[in-house]
């Protein structure tokens, strides 16, 4: 599950009511019907979603993301939060494999249909009882990291680091900012990373910006462990996160979210 680079920020994924200014121009999953065009705020600015036709393969991942309106979920959330001055486009498209991704040249994401089915997939093979919540949960933190590039473009934040790492990071504040809920999507989160790592551990595709997807998943788990360490005693331990680990993830998490919280604090919404 890996996000790379060709000379957009961030690609790929797997190795296998709106408040501010949001616009959802949605076209027809059929491709023959009128897209239906929605505008808030000042034109120019916010962001602007729009479904473009799947392929017939990805038919159904389209209808579950239009379905639980995952995107839109994620949209509304960011501007709630902080006042984007600028025009961030949302693509929902078929990339036959190749990811989701951020432009800044366009600042456009682009989100792909098909990494729901392989969401699906990763969790088919660990095992029964993996529900659509979960789905729903993965595609979110993934629009969350996209989000952050363009965030981090548009809003002109200095990045100390590497972005990859920074870009999860701010998906872990979206998702731990919702709570006892939020913590469960970001596990999800985790343990489909943990299982790409699996999956995917004899692969070599070549140099990537991103840490492991094995580290992705123990650095969601300390951020979880980190907020509510008396929810989440069980997930200590060498297959989760190692205990060595958990002793400074509360130092951790609140380094992180003092980060995006300073970083972000001239741009928050008024109230």
């Amino acid at each position: 599950m890996m996000r790379g680079g060709w000379g957009m920020r961030s690609v790929g994924r797997f190795g296998a009511g709106l408040a501010g200014s949001v616009l959802a121009a949605v076209a027809g999953v059929s491709g023959c019907q009128k897209p239906d065009v929605v505008r808030t705020g000042a034109e120019g600015s916010g962001i602007a979603i729009r479904y473009e036709a799947p392929t017939d393969t990805d038919r159904d991942d389209a209808a579950f993301l239009r379905r639980r309106k995952v995107v839109e979920e994620a949209a509304s959330a960011i501007s709630a939060l902080v006042e984007v001055d600028r025009r961030v486009s949302v693509g929902v498209v078929s990339c036959g494999g190749e990811g989701s991704s951020y432009d800044p040249e366009l600042t456009h994401v682009e989100v792909c249909y098909d990494e729901v089915s392989e969401t699906r997939e990763l969790f088919r093979r660990a095992g029964p009882g993996r529900a659509d919540d979960d789905v729903a949960a993965v595609m979110l933190e993934t629009l969350y990291h996209e989000m952050a590039h363009a965030l981090v473009d548009v809003l002109e934040l200095r990045v100390r680091g590497r972005e990859e790492d920074v870009a999860d990071q701010f998906a872990a504040l979206m998702l731990l900012r919702e709570g006892a809920s939020g913590e469960q999507r970001l596990l999800a989160a985790a343990d489909a990373w943990h299982l790409s790592e699996v999956a995917n551990e004899d692969a070599d595709d070549g140099p990537d910006e991103h840490s492991s997807d094995g580290r992705r998943a123990v650095n969601h788990r300390c951020y979880v462990y980190g907020a509510a360490s008396g929810r989440h005693r069980g997930l200590v331990g060498a297959d989760a996160l190692p205990a060595e680990r958990a002793k400074g993830c509360a130092k951790e998490w609140n380094a992180v979210r003092t980060w995006w919280t300073t970083a972000l604090a001239p741009h928050l919404r008024a109230g």
